[in-house]
């Protein structure tokens, strides 16, 4: 006859072994307004608090059925128009349309990319992007881009903030609006921390709420998810939202797009 705690090993091995799926057990993930292909836990801060959401995106989301969009009560839409000093994106103009004909409130975008300067990229996205009332404030998107096949280049903190400064002035000279920046949080713990507080950002936090991992930075737009789902895009789709209720963002679209 074994004796009791031996008879338990394999139990507590077959036990172990089991993921939380074998066990019929789920991980946990928080509520959400729209699907995720890979929801996420982000406690009782989490997305579906805030009330006004939004997408942005470039030609990889394909057609966009606009319409669909707007009745999902997406609010807003970044549209990505140009990366570095010569690309465009193909699909800029046909989403910039369809959008305020969907009557939601859409922005544009920059890519930025470190071997071309500053100046020329502010000068590229001005002849690309139209100069229109109505739109929200411009974006610069500063992130580190591992998958560059052209530009490893990673200049140093005062070099990045300094080439920052000459694109953001000067597409706010041309537009009228301050614009926004939106970047990552390994970029923004080597680069920006402690930085830019006289601008609004835009950050990126797929696995835990901003607050807990971008260290003295308020911010006013969340990238929670590259993996969503909303009506009317095909597949992944990144989904933000706005820090405030629906009074406070319609306070800062009043703000935002007067000139």
């Amino acid at each position: 006859m074994l004796r009791p705690g031996f008879a338990l090993i394999p139990l507590l091995v077959l036990l172990f072994s089991c993921t939380t799926y074998d066990l019929g057990l789920e991980a946990e993930v928080s509520p959400s307004r729209y699907g995720d292909a890979d929801p996420q836990y982000f406690g009782a801060k989490h997305p579906g608090t805030h009330e006004v959401h939004g997408v942005d995106v470039s030609k990889w989301q394909g057609d966009i059925d606009w319409k669909k969009l707007r009745k999902a009560d997406i609010a807003f839409a970044y549209i990505k128009s140009t990366e570095g000093g010569d690309h465009r994106d193909e699909r800029f103009l046909e989403y910039w349309r369809g959008a305020k004909r969907a009557g939601i409130h859409r922005g544009a975008y920059h890519f930025y990319y470190f071997c071309r300067t500053a100046r020329d990229q502010a000068d590229w996205f001005i002849k690309n992007t139209p100069r229109d009332p109505s739109a929200l404030p411009p974006v610069l998107d500063i992130e580190w881009n591992h998958k560059s096949p052209t530009c490893k280049k990673r200049p140093p903190p005062e070099t990045v903030r300094r080439e920052m400064r000459v694109f953001l002035k000067r597409v706010e000279a041309h537009y009228g609006k301050r614009p926004l920046v939106y970047t990552t949080v390994d970029f923004h713990r080597e680069n920006l921390e402690g930085h830019f507080s006289d601008y609004h950002f835009w950050v990126r936090s797929v696995a835990d709420h901003p607050d807990a991992v971008y260290n003295r930075r308020a911010w006013h737009f969340w990238q929670y998810t590259g993996t969503g789902r909303v009506p009317g895009i095909n597949g992944d789709a990144d989904i933000n939202v706005f820090v405030g209720n629906r009074e406070q963002w319609a306070k800062w679209l009043s703000d935002a797009t007067r000139q």
